[in-house]
């Protein structure tokens, strides 16, 4: 594969995380209870920590697809750093939705009886259904790269 799409594809993904960094670090502080509270009763919050320790698997796959693309550039997709690459996207995904799945169920059961949560949950509902989408297609593309890396070594052998 070309070298510029790849590069395209690797700043992509580092805008994104620069962007979800900027989007986690200010919208607490424009968050409506917190508007008049001090940065360290904003940022102690523990469902605001919970927030950032569950967003840590977020990272960690942003970081595996850039090291996957990079392995791509160079022309090592058939190789075994490729599909590790992919099962720790994978079990990135599964741990993002069931931390998903968690707040949303902690916020259904103990929400305070003035605030409705149905925005809160609907949007647990989207980002649990694009995590396990996301999951599922890498695994489908898992078993497909371990098949070619299988075949790929049969035949290295062979010869």
């Amino acid at each position: 594969m070309k070298r510029i799409p790849i590069i395209f594809l690797q700043a992509v993904i580092v805008l994104i995380g620069i962007l979800a960094l900027s989007i986690m670090i200010r919208l607490p502080m424009t968050e409506g209870r917190a508007e008049n509270l001090d940065l360290f009763s904003i940022y102690s919050d523990p469902f605001i920590l919970y927030g950032y320790a569950s967003s840590i698997a977020f990272f960690v796959a942003l970081y595996k697809a850039f090291k996957l693309l990079g392995y791509i550039g160079q022309n090592k997709l058939f190789s075994l750093n490729s599909i590790r690459a992919l099962r720790s996207i994978k079990y990135c995904a599964i741990i993002l939705s069931i931390s998903i799945v968690m707040a949303g169920l902690y916020i259904m059961l103990f929400h305070h009886k003035d605030d409705d949560p149905a925005g809160f949950l609907g949007m647990c509902i989207i980002t649990t259904f694009i995590s396990i989408t996301v999951a599922t297609a890498v695994v489908v593309l898992e078993k497909i790269l371990q098949n070619a890396v299988d075949m790929k070594s049969e035949n290295d052998l062979t010869i």
